[in-house]
């Protein structure tokens, strides 16, 4: 796996930049050097914390950044380079976590860009080739700043760049600019501190988010695809519309963070796609199920796959957590250890699986497919009204929907028919909620309402299928272990365990549905 580090960072302006003529330039000091800060800088030793600033010298960095023809990559602020100089050359791609954060991932030097990184941006991607774009050099001035200790606290750089247009024409700029990039592992807030500081000595914030997007900017190479924010909703077809078009841009942003095993994306991406799928068929009167039941069944592949994984994390954990909440003396045998091995061949397997999806063509024409419905959407007359009573009834109809599954798991009889019973309505309740969350900025308080009943429900009668799902695996496990000569007294206690789970879901059903029902009416009645 690629090396990954977190970079938190501010840019400054720094004095003396030169447009694409290349003159009227500086060396970017503007007469604020003291004793202990550097070309352009102030005394940085005035900053609370920092007891010495170490010169570190200058670098020279050249750095080629990649992209499609259309920029991709830099509308959606990210950016891929291959960089020489300095002690992290190679290839560097840039994702962003939150403003001022992003998310480093690093592959060493070659000629190529490499396929781990490719990988990363591929939901972006797709077909298209990644070209050189832009080439940055810079003069790097590092300073570091350090506490009594000589714990680092930050690197601060003054960066003397010139960049030059490597696609699209030879347009060039040059500017100097200062960044402040906190030591790793360091509390944020000192970058405040730092800040202070500078704007005190008259140094202002960037009007860039980072090197690319100035040189961009200045060289007229600004990206061709926008992400234009689209207009207030207004008509039933807009609010559904802007639903989808919010999970189309999750599932496009998770892509990368379950390619990298991190912590919840796969489920976040999953949910993402049942979301997408299940506004298709809540309002199909609003949208051509001709043109989108198609579309629904290769959501539902998808889900399906992202599901063996989630699956496995969601059970594994459950399994865990039962046996470390046992007295030492009930767990019998190598039972920690057994599941482990069973977690981790299950892991493994549906991570390589899950990796051969997400390469493959079938999910690349899915998002694409996606793009393009969202692109000419096929609205039906319904989508040109009001939403009130469009959505409403829409909702309406999938609350219909889970009363008949409510009944027919509270008149099942008990075992395995109950058990898919509840299942079914589960399935119910989640739709209607994301019927609910969907038409809540059309409807406001009762859709909300109706939503957090229909997540109760839905989490409660989760609670009993992941019991059913735990002792299917528990009776699988009990059965190796009885198969290696081990005892299995654990498995079949923690057995007990997981009906007892069944029985108190079970048994709060009529609570939970009694407050769903109470909402629904509210929201019939507006």
């Amino acid at each position: 796996m690629a090396d990954t580090k977190r970079e938190i960072e501010r840019k400054y302006e720094a004095t003396g930049s030169t447009g694409t003529d290349g003159t009227d330039g500086t060396d970017g000091t503007d007469g604020t050097e003291g004793a202990s800060g550097g070309p352009g800088l102030p005394d940085l030793t005035r900053v609370p914390g920092v007891a010495t600033v170490l010169d570190r010298g200058t670098v020279d960095l050249d750095a080629t950044y990649y992209d499609t023809a259309d920029l991709r990559l830099a509308a959606s602020a990210r950016t891929l380079r291959r960089r020489t100089g300095g002690d992290d050359a190679g290839w560097h791609l840039k994702l962003p976590v939150s403003a001022g954060v992003r998310d480093e991932v690093q592959e060493p030097l070659s000629d190529q860009v490499p396929r781990a990184l490719a990988d990363l941006v591929r939901s972006r991607v797709r077909d298209a080739d990644l070209v050189p774009v832009i080439r940055l050099r810079s003069a790097r001035a590092v300073r570091h700043l350090v506490d009594a200790d000589g714990a680092l606290l930050a690197e601060v750089s003054v960066d003397s760049v010139r960049a030059d247009r490597l696609a699209g024409g030879d347009g060039s700029a040059e500017w100097t600019e200062i960044e402040v990039e906190l030591a790793e592992g360091g509390d944020p807030g000192f970058l405040d501190k730092v800040e202070k500081r500078l704007r005190k000595a008259g140094v202002v914030p960037a009007g860039s988010a980072s090197k690319l997007a100035r040189a961009l900017a200045e060289t007229g190479t600004e990206p061709r695809v926008r992400t234009a924010k689209p207009a207030p909703p207004v008509t039933s077809g807009d609010h559904v519309l802007a639903y989808l078009r919010t999970q189309r841009d999750a599932l496009v942003e998770l892509d990368p963070a379950v390619r990298r095993d991190l912590p919840d994306a796969v489920h976040q991406m999953r949910v993402a796609t049942r979301r997408m799928r299940s506004a298709l068929r809540s309002y199909r009167k609003v949208l051509d199920r001709s043109v989108t039941d198609p579309v629904g069944d290769e959501l539902k592949w998808l889900a399906g796959e992202l599901g063996v994984d989630r699956d496995r994390e969601v059970l594994s954990e459950r399994l865990r957590e039962a046996v470390a909440e046992l007295p030492h003396t009930l767990v019998d045998g190598p039972v920690r250890a057994r599941l482990r091995t069973w977690s981790a061949a299950r892991h493994d397997g549906a991570r390589r699986r899950l990796a051969t999806v997400l390469d493959g063509r079938r999910y690349l024409a899915l998002l694409d497919t996606v793009d393009a419905l969202l692109a000419d959407p096929p609205l039906r007359p319904a989508a040109a009204k009001p939403p009130k009573a469009v959505l409403t009834k829409a909702v309406l109809r999938e609350f219909k929907r889970l009363t008949d599954a409510v009944d027919a798991a509270l008149a099942a009889e008990p075992g395995t028919e109950r058990d898919r019973a509840l299942h079914e309505a589960r399935k119910k309740a989640k739709r209607t909620r994301y019927a609910a969350e969907a038409a809540k900025p059309a409807l406001g308080k009762p859709a909300k309402r109706l939503a957090k009943r229909a997540k109760k429900l839905q989490s409660g009668l989760g609670e009993h299928q992941d019991s059913v799902m735990a002792r299917a695996t528990l009776r699988d496990l009990a059965g190796q272990a009885h198969a290696a000569g081990e005892r299995s007294f654990t498995y079949g206690l923690l057995y007990g365990g997981e009906e007892r789970t069944a029985e108190r879901s079970e048994a709060g059903l009529p609570g939970w549905w009694e407050a769903t029902v109470s909402e629904a009416g509210k929201l019939g009645r507006t």
